[in-house]
């Protein structure tokens, strides 16, 4: 009788055991949906793996942890029968080694929580987008100069000057916002293709073991449009996926544009170097000059906006070749260096500009200041630094005819004695010797 008991608990052990396995699956089950990342039955294109291997933290510096991207609530995530092509485990590999280097390297937290959102509709800075400190901030401004090119010159209203920017609700902040995404990814695409990058619920990639998974790239759905207009329609009917809260919206658009440029060609602009387009400094990933060169000029080539080659040379495109927006810079280590004539002179008068490593936008309401000279005598720019704790528009008056801030020739504009806010000093690197007075508004940044 003992032996026969023996034999029975042995399977109601094993029993109770698989019953207690299924129970903790389907509690895992219930997190994973909760968090609109639901367990996914669907065909791997590459075969098994682990989602955790590789080494944890591989290429990342002292202090600096990769933290796994948070879940993206349900709503932002495309359904099924939105189409598209799933993601392969080679596309994201080479993601990974062109932003970072490598494969296990991952985004920040900081990174991960970026996305497009504006400040309050129908208000002096209804315009603007919110950009605080961080490695993103160049790539919202770069956005918000074609949200304010949009805005002040291409949509039809009947507003004038800053009222254009001001008289806008959350529909006119989707329709620009729409608008400054297509053209930045059309450009990139040569002006004959775009790529838009969108999250589905699927997972269709698992890892092999020298890619280390993130639970976000894994999950992209890519669509490819032949027709700006039609891409752009498509952001538009998807412009949450972008600007809702959680939507890792900055992360979306950067790989949407890496795709329009495509892997290869990103590649061939960097002329082989291995130079990732994301560095970190001081603890922050923050943007090479190649991926700002991709963004101003769609091409990843830091020559193009260091004073190196125009953008397009070799291309059929001739030497008078000028950007839609611009791009100044100043930085006090680096007074010497400067940007190509097609960024310091773009066809419109808005420039994303480059202070000691910080990024604002400059801008003017008249379409013809960089086409008559004689309106570059005495005119008005505008600023916005991106920085919650700016409340309106910066309005700035410029003289490019009175130089009383050099009275002292002997002394070097820059030293404590005659240093000026870096914008005034940007604002110089295109009107050498013009002065700048900030209509009473405290000067800062």
């Amino acid at each position: 009788m003992g032996d026969r008991e023996a034999e029975d608990t042995v399977p109601q052990t094993h029993l109770e055991e698989i019953t207690g396995k299924i129970s903790d699956l389907n509690k895992w089950r219930e997190i994973f949906g909760f968090h609109g990342l639901e367990i996914s039955n669907t065909t791997h294109q590459h075969g098994e793996g682990s989602a955790g291997d590789g080494p944890s933290g591989a290429g990342e510096p002292v202090g600096l942890q990769s933290v796994p991207l948070s879940a993206v609530p349900r709503a932002l995530l495309l359904s099924p029968a939105t189409g598209g092509k799933p993601i392969s485990l080679e596309m994201a590999m080479g993601l990974r080694k062109l932003l970072f280097g490598n494969v296990f390297q991952l985004f920040s937290c900081e990174w991960t929580r970026a996305y497009f959102k504006f400040r309050e509709p129908y208000s002096d800075l209804a315009y603007a987008l919110e950009a605080e400190k961080g490695g993103t901030r160049a790539i919202l401004m770069v956005v918000q100069a074609h949200i304010i090119k949009y805005l002040l010159f291409i949509r039809n209203t009947e507003y004038s000057h800053l009222e254009r920017l001001s008289r806008i609700g959350c529909r006119g902040q989707a329709e620009a916002l729409a608008a400054a995404l297509a053209d930045t990814l059309w450009a990139a695409g040569g002006g004959r293709r775009a790529v838009i990058s969108l999250l589905t619920a699927a997972l269709h990639v698992l890892p092999s073991g020298d890619y280390k998974a993130d639970n976000f790239t894994e999950r992209i759905q890519l669509f490819e449009f032949c027709e700006k207009g039609a891409a752009q329609e498509f952001i538009s009917d998807h412009i949450n996926c972008f600007k809702g809260e959680g939507s890792h919206g900055v992360i979306l658009f950067l790989y949407s544009l890496l795709f329009s440029r495509t892997l290869e060609r990103v590649q061939e602009d960097l002329h082989g170097t291995v130079t990732p387009l994301l560095q970190f400094s001081c603890g922050n990933i923050t943007c090479a000059q190649a991926l700002l060169s991709l963004l101003l000029t769609g091409r990843a080539n830091p020559r193009h906006i260091n004073g190196g080659q125009e953008p397009g040379c070799g291309d059929g495109v001739t030497q008078a070749w000028r950007c839609p927006v611009g791009y100044l810079r100043w930085d006090r280590a680096r007074v010497e260096q400067k940007v190509c004539r097609g960024l310091g002179t773009p066809l419109l008068p808005v420039w994303l500009c480059s202070l000691a490593g910080r990024h604002g936008v400059l801008f003017s309401t008249d379409s013809l200041l960089l086409s008559d000279w004689k309106r570059e005598r005495v005119f008005s720019l505008y600023f916005y630094s991106g920085q919650r704790k700016q409340m309106e528009t910066a309005p700035l008056r410029i003289d490019t005819h009175s130089h009383h801030w050099e009275e002292n020739r002997g002394e070097d504009p820059s030293s404590p004695g005659k240093r000026r806010p870096p914008i005034e000093m940007a604002i110089r690197t295109k009107w050498a010797g013009a002065t700048v007075s900030w209509n009473g508004t405290d000067p800062f940044f």
